[in-house]
């Protein structure tokens, strides 16, 4: 006889959409799931940002999931605690120190990887309740020198280029950025580009012959940290063969006399002698530019992380601006983001001389606007210390409580011995991580396990000023909690009001109405269309692309 046995039948595949985590592209990725297990991930084809690309990390993304070296538990001095225990722990700590030293004695030190909200919550703490700005960030690292050339040129951190310049562009110029590498599929849409439009002419700026130099119509490889003097250069050449708009800069400029003065000294002989260039290639250069009516010119890493890295950026955007090759499709200063979400960091005051929404720390009537809209305590009247200086002032003994928030300055931060030494004196060191080891947490006295990729849940902004969701896709391991929900509970334990969040969406909308309230159009970053979304248009929210008034 044989008899049936009865079978289950297969789980139906799912789909869901969340974001890459690897870099400021932002990517959007489609993952298949078979009951709860992602089994499959491919690119999302309708996402702006790449259109159904993805490149090999973002392909392989899968692979980086599993409970294997995850930190699962609340730890005090090595030993398993509760999750009270530890905020205790953290928040009498804080709390001690605060009253013993004050407010400048304790820090934050945060991350391009958290999500917006996370982000958004210890700023509100550090500046806003505890009254200190010692809140920065490893973006510091990479994106500070674009920060404040934005700000100096246009009074306010916006990227005034999005990825369709890309394409729409007659000139792409890339200054130290080996794109092919690090954001590929922005590289794969400028390969397609040229594809599409052989008359593109590409110049890479790079002192080594990188990858991406195989795309390029002329390598200009000049003598490292020249950059600045090639765009002098070039502003010079505008000047003497009538490339400026003087119509533009009369309408939307000021101080370019000065700029001119300044550039003028930088005649095509000494720019190839500074850049180490011969004249023929600087040349070569110039006159694409000035011939060209769109011209992009997309920089990261080698121009900001600089000593003079302000100046450099400076620069290329006093070119754009004296050429009118700028606010045009096809036209601009673009810089790049390296980590995922140094944009969204940068929007709400994640450094320590930013206030939240594009407020300046250093203007009362703006930090008098932010503490009515978050009613707190006290507010922040000066700028704290930045990241290299905030790990000094650990070591000095100035600053004696330190917060990492999903980071591992052990190895990012460029004196490792510095920094060991710096923690290994600080009086309390609170780690959040999802790791269980890395060289950091070695040196916390409490670690705290934090969510990772899929189980995050949030907003991140990529480097075109684009919003949009991390979706956490599935159940945290152990007793890990999100960054924003471990915030909101240290404030909370530390008696704070304003903290009660239940959802990443009541963070998100609370940030947005600060966007809007009392902007009237001074600035940029407006969120006030999308500012009253409830949890399930949180949850479906689409990609969306700042500025975004209510009207």
């Amino acid at each position: 006889m044989i008899i049936a046995r009865h079978i289950e039948p297969e789980a139906k595949l799912r789909s869901a959409q969340t974001a890459c985590p690897y870099c400021g592209v932002g990517c959007g990725v489609d993952i298949d799931f078979r009951g709860a297990e992602p089994v499959a991930i491919s690119g999302s084809p309708e996402h702006p940002s790449n259109h159904g690309r993805l490149c090999v990390k973002g392909q392989h993304l899968l692979h980086t999931l599993g409970n294997d070296g995850r930190l699962l538990y609340p730890q005090v001095a090595g030993q398993r605690v509760s999750w009270q225990c530890a905020l205790d722990k953290v928040a009498q700590g804080f709390s001690d120190i605060i009253a013993r030293h004050g407010p400048d004695a304790v820090a934050f030190y945060v991350s391009g990887q958290i999500l917006t909200e996370d982000y958004y919550v210890a700023n509100k703490i550090m500046k806003g309740y505890i009254g200190s700005a010692n809140i920065d960030t490893n973006s510091r690292l990479c994106m500070s020198s674009a920060v404040s050339a934005y700000k100096r040129a246009f009074g306010e951190d916006v990227v005034p280029c999005d990825y369709r310049d890309l394409e729409q562009t007659e000139l792409l110029v890339l200054i130290g950025s080996n794109a092919a590498w690090t954001h590929p599929v922005l590289y794969q849409r400028m390969e397609r580009a040229k594809r599409m439009n052989p008359a593109l002419k590409v110049v890479l700026v790079d002192p080594r012959r990188t990858p991406t130099a195989e795309l390029a119509d002329l390598h200009l490889q000049i003598s490292p940290g020249s950059d600045a003097g090639l765009y002098n250069g070039l502003l010079n050449y505008l000047q003497a063969e009538g490339g400026l708009d003087q119509a533009f800069i009369d309408r939307a400029t000021e101080g370019s006399e000065q700029a001119l003065a300044a550039a003028a000294n930088w005649g095509l002989a000494r720019s190839a002698e500074f850049c180490g260039l011969s004249e023929a290639q600087l040349l070569t250069f110039y006159q694409w530019f000035n011939a060209a009516e769109r011209a992009i010119s997309f920089y990261s890493m080698g121009i900001n992380q600089s000593s003079s890295g302000v100046d450099k950026c400076q620069a290329i955007i006093n070119a754009h601006l004296a050429s009118g090759k700028i606010l045009t499709p096809g036209s601009g200063p673009f810089s790049i983001t390296g980590q995922p979400n140094a944009m969204g960091g940068r929007e709400v005051g994640g450094m320590a001389n930013q206030l939240a929404a594009h407020m300046d720390i250093d203007k009362p009537d703006q930090r008098q606007t932010l503490q009515d809209f978050w009613r707190s305590p006290t507010m922040a009247s000066r700028p704290g210390k930045m990241a290299m200086d905030l790990f000094d002032d650990v070591s000095a003994g100035k600053i004696k409580a330190l917060w990492i928030i999903g980071t591992n300055p052990m190895v990012s931060l460029s004196n490792r011995n510095a920094v060991a030494a710096a923690l290994t004196r600080c009086e309390l060191v609170v780690v959040s991580d999802c790791v269980a080891e890395n060289d950091t947490l070695a040196y916390a006295d409490i670690k705290l396990p934090a969510t990772g990729w899929l189980e995050k849940d949030g907003t991140v902004t990529n480097s075109e000023r684009r919003i949009y969701r991390q979706r956490g896709l599935v159940a945290a391991p152990g007793e890990a909690k999100h960054d924003w929900q471990i915030l909101a509970e240290f404030a909370r334990t530390m008696g704070y009001s304003g903290f009660d969040y239940q959802h990443p969406s009541d963070v998100f909308r609370e940030w947005a109405q600060l966007t809007a309230h009392a902007n009237n159009g001074q600035r940029q970053l407006d969120l006030g269309a999308i500012s009253e979304l409830d949890q399930r248009a949180y949850d479906q929210l689409a990609p969306q692309q700042w500025p975004l008034p209510k009207d």
